[in-house]
């Protein structure tokens, strides 16, 4: 993708960005606490363009969320909080009337925009709803899986023609203080189980979250930086956004050099300070592909650093283009593993 683009010197990612658009866990804050350079960044990027937050998180609402980015020092709003639950309204709008009776499996981020767009909550499958909405919150147990289930099967059990159902997302795990623990897509797959068919789905990668950020901002040429290339790379390039993965959350260099086309960023950036900084150009010869003085080339399947250079991401960048232009799978090349350290 953009990795292979030259620019002229001196163009730094931002340049020509009306709209930036960040994940939050792995990019602003780890657990309760900022993430270095992330808040001064951010600020300093909100002088001459809209700053937006993009969440699959549903279980907390948008002023929740903006109060916690305010505590960490952030410049934000309520209204500068994009979540996978604002997304689901996009997708609900279109399948049930306005007021509809909605079940709800999930917590305060839903009931909060099921409330605000006029629709009714309800728990129980015994309500008749018109639709579920399910989004993950710690306090989801069989009890409330199953009321979904009950919900989704009135009209027989596989029955693709029954009530809307719309998952917030996918994200398969959740990292929490203790490690690491099953996501709102572990908890879609048992009620997927229990009634044979899939949700649509409203959150990152899919790109109605995407397009309400665009809605949001009235963004033209926006900018995603984000920690995860299976949702906030792939999602950006689905919705046909440029992208920064940012190496301060879950995926670092060997994710990134396996990454598939689908899944590649335009820009590669050790901390947020990178969005304000000159890009370096990518430089493609015979002799291999240099950024800065670090430079990496392909002899037959074997991937050889022929220069180190004295930046780190300089090597990481250059060895992603070496790699992403091979055309080949990242498991068919010999890399040396000073490209994933």
């Amino acid at each position: 993708m953009g990795l292979f683009r030259t620019r002229a010197e001196g163009h730094a990612p931002l340049d020509g960005v009306d709209a930036l658009l960040a994940d939050l866990d792995g990019v602003v804050y780890a657990g309760p606490t900022a993430i270095p350079h992330a808040v001064e960044s951010l600020n300093l990027a909100k002088r001459d363009r809209a700053v937006g937050y993009i969440t699959n998180n549903a279980s907390r609402s948008d002023a929740s969320v903006a109060r916690h980015l305010e505590e960490l020092g952030l410049e934000v709003a309520p209204t500068d909080v994009v979540t996978s639950p604002q997304a689901a309204m996009r997708l609900l709008a279109g399948v049930v009337p306005d007021g509809a009776l909605v079940l709800v499996v999930g917590g305060e981020g839903i009931t909060t925009e099921l409330e605000r767009h006029g629709y009714r909550v309800t728990r129980s499958a015994d309500d008749a709803p018109q639709a579920v909405v399910q989004g993950f919150t710690p306090e989801i147990g069989w009890a409330q899986l199953a009321e979904a289930a009950f919900a989704l099967n009135a009209g027989g059990f596989a029955d693709e023609h029954g009530i809307p159902w719309i998952a917030t997302n996918m994200d398969w795990t959740i990292p929490v203080a203790r490690g690491v623990a099953p996501g709102n897509g572990t908890l879609v797959s048992a009620v997927h189980t229990a009634v044979g068919r899939f949700p649509l789905v409203a959150g990152k990668p899919e790109t109605p979250i995407f397009d309400e950020a665009r809605d949001r901002f009235a963004a033209e040429s926006p900018l995603i930086v984000g920690d995860r290339l299976d949702t906030d790379i792939l999602g950006a390039n689905r919705a046909g956004m440029r992208s920064a993965v940012v190496l301060t959350g879950i995926d670092r260099a060997k994710q990134l050099l396996a990454a598939d086309a689908a899944s590649r960023p335009t820009y590669i950036l050790g901390d947020l300070r990178g969005l304000h900084l000159p890009y370096p150009e990518v430089e493609q010869s015979r002799g291999g592909v240099r950024v800065g003085d670090a430079r990496v080339k392909l002899d037959g399947n074997r991937v050889v650093v022929v220069d180190e250079g004295r930046d780190e991401l300089d090597l990481l960048r250059a060895g992603c283009a070496v790699v992403w232009g091979s055309g080949a799978s990242i498991h068919a090349l010999d890399v040396p593993e000073r490209l994933y350290r």
